[in-house]
């Protein structure tokens, strides 16, 4: 079964590592009616006292206005995939072991299951690799046993 391959624009921005910072972040955007699907936000262990925090997409004027109202900015890297489809063991390791055997090292990945479904964030250093792995992604054959 085929996996379904987009490419998610990454927004980003500096947050303060205190409670409610990002709920802040999120305000304008639930505002706008903006359906992220992806939202990261992680203390930065080279700056005390503050985060990060990645989210997209983000697409029209409402949604660019209420990210920018945040100080949140289109980030050109990490260029981000989102993958999905159905859940089998060993998925992680078909789709990682593909891309490694085309030379494509990954800036980050994450993943989760929900019922037989499952959804995966690659990340990666520049347009290039992320166009290569998207043809290397929605290739793979998966047997459905």
């Amino acid at each position: 079964m085929p996996f379904k391959v987009e490419k998610v624009a990454l927004w980003c921005g500096e947050i303060e590592d205190k409670p409610g910072e990002l709920a802040k972040v999120l305000e304008p955007l639930a505002q706008a009616g903006v359906d992220l699907h992806v939202v990261l936000a992680q203390r930065n262990p080279a700056k005390e006292g503050f985060g990060m925090v990645h989210l997209g997409p983000v697409k029209g004027r409402k949604a660019v206005d209420a990210a920018k109202s945040v100080g949140l900015s289109e980030a050109s890297t990490p260029v981000m995939l989102r993958v999905e489809g159905t859940n089998k063991p060993g998925l992680g390791h078909l789709m990682t072991s593909a891309l490694a055997d085309a030379g494509i090292n990954l800036a980050f990945v994450g993943a989760t299951v929900l019922g037989n479904k499952f959804v995966a964030f690659f990340g990666f250093d520049n347009d290039a690799d992320a166009r290569k792995a998207s043809r290397i992604l929605s290739q793979l054959k998966v047997s459905r046993k």
